[in-house]
Parts: structure tokens; C-alpha cells; sequence
């Protein structure tokens, strides 16, 4: 459990990262890991706290988000996400065979949300196709501290998930949005880092993922319109121009990519 500000934090064991505020008139959550995660996490509110959970948020549908879910059953008062997270989220329970293990959100949203608990105002965006097709934006305003969830792998190749809607040519423009809608003293809690990097950042942090996403697109677009083939693009190791980012998921990305430019 580690604070940022007005009781605001963040906790992360495995997974993507967990928000939670934490006050004596009110508790929310944004996302679960998965269920042992989630259930440690309880305890920790457990020693703080004997209200009932306020709310509970998933940012998209993906399992190392939303997993954990279940273990906030019989004691959340609400659970909230984009109405295409909950679609996605019930697609792929039901692909697997996993529907009996999924707590679904109870009420969605189409474009904006907002609701004061406790002395924090709690409001969500939805700027469109990104990360997937139900990626929300969650803004505790007083604490002025957004979760992003995976509209930014800090440092890290993202996860483009093609299945479920994305758009790495509308991600770049989410980015945008959301620098505009925030400002230079925001927080921002990411859903992934990058090995030396942090999952709490600040508006830089979101400009170098649009930069890396744009490039993406660039050198892409650059390789199919020099005559190279689709098995020579996924050789490429690193995306010039954008050498920060790193680890295992380059072909994902450039394949999300590939696809996404030979389509239009």
C-alpha cells in the first residue's frame, strides 16, 4: 500500500496496477490483479477500515485487471467500468469457460462519469479506441491523481489488443486528449512498467508513450512502403527513435501495427 496524495495510492503485487483511496467516509478501487492479490489487498483496507467498499472500477477488461474481481463479491457496494469493458469482459469469461469465476461491473458508463465519496470526486473519461475498445480514465480530482491502466506500459512494449477493438492511431490521439484534459501537477498511475522504471509518472511520462506509438507507426509504415515484406518488419528489435522501450512484445506490437496499416 503505498500513499501519493489525499489519500490516494497505489499496490501492486502481480498484475496490473491497482488504485485505491482510502478515507474514513469512503473507499474506492480501481482494478484487482488477480484473486490472491486482491484478497491481500483487502486486508490491508481491513486494518484501516471496516466500511463497506464505496466502489470498485476496472479500466479495461483484461484478466490481470480485472481477475481479482471476485473477491470483492458481498462486500463492494458498486462495480463500474466502460460498457465495452463489461462486453469484453463477459466475451472472453464465456470463450474460456470462466464466466463462474468473474465478478461483472454492475453499471457502466458510455463517454463520462462522476460521483462524489467521501470529500473525493471520482470522475472517469472514455476518449475512445485505444489499448482495447473500453479503456477509461480515472480521475480522483481533489488528489488531482489519474489512473491510466494500460493506456501507458511505462518504458515497456504495450499489448495491442487487436481482439478487442484497439487502435494505436486513436491511442496516439487519447494521449493527446488526456494531456489536455489534465494538467502538469497531475499524478499519473500507469498499468505496466518497464524493468528501472516506475508505474507512477507525470505528464512526460504519457508524451514519451505517444512518441513511442507514433514511431511505431512510422517505421512500420516506412518498411511497407519500401517493398520490405511482413517477415523481414517482424525481425526488427527496437523501434528507432524510441529506444526507451523495451522487453518482450515487439512482435505484438508490430504486427498490431502492420495490421492496422495494410487494412486502410
Amino acid at each position: 500500500m503505498l500513499p501519493l496524495r489525499n489519500n490516494v495510492g497505489y499496490f501492486t503485487e502481480r498484475g496490473g496496477t491497482i488504485g485505491w483511496m482510502i478515507s474514513k467516509n469512503g473507499i474506492v478501487i480501481v482494478d484487482t490483479e488477480f484473486p490472491d492479490q486482491s484478497k491481500h489487498l483487502i486486508e490491508e483496507i481491513k486494518k484501516q477500515s471496516d466500511r463497506e467498499i464505496d466502489l470498485l472500477i476496472n479500466t479495461h477488461h483484461h484478466g490481470d485487471h480485472t481477475a481479482g474481481n471476485i473477491a470483492f463479491k458481498g462486500i463492494v457496494k458498486m462495480v463500474l467500468a466502460h460498457e465495452n469493458s463489461k462486453k469484453n469482459q463477459m466475451r472472453v469469461a464465456k470463450e474460456r469457460g470462466q464466466e463462474e469465476s468473474q465478478l461483472y461491473p454492475d453499471t457502466t458508463f458510455e463517454k463520462e462519469w462522476s460521483k462524489k465519496i467521501g470529500e473525493e470526486t471520482i470522475s472517469l473519461k472514455y476518449f475512445g479506441p485505444a489499448h482495447t475498445d473500453g479503456d477509461a480514465l480515472i480521475h480522483f480530482e481533489e488528489a488531482n491523481i489519474v489512473h491510466m491502466g494500460d493506456l501507458v506500459f511505462n518504458r515497456r512494449f504495450p499489448y495491442i489488443d487487436k481482439s478487442a477493438g484497439a487502435s494505436i492511431k486513436n491511442w496516439i490521439q487519447v494521449l493527446e486528449k488526456a494531456q489536455k484534459a489534465y494538467d502538469k501537477n497531475t499524478i499519473f498511475i500507469f498499468g505496466h512498467s518497464g524493468d528501472g522504471y516506475d508505474v507512477v509518472g507525470n505528464m512526460s511520462d504519457l508524451k514519451a508513450k505517444q512518441h513511442y506509438l507514433s514511431r511505431l507507426l512510422e517505421v512500420v509504415d516506412a518498411d511497407i512502403k519500401s517493398g520490405k515484406s511482413e517477415e523481414d518488419i517482424m525481425k526488427l528489435q527496437t523501434i528507432s527513435g524510441a529506444g526507451e522501450w523495451k522487453g518482450e512484445g515487439i512482435e505484438r506490437n508490430l504486427t498490431a501495427a502492420y495490421q492496422e496499416l495494410t487494412e486502410d
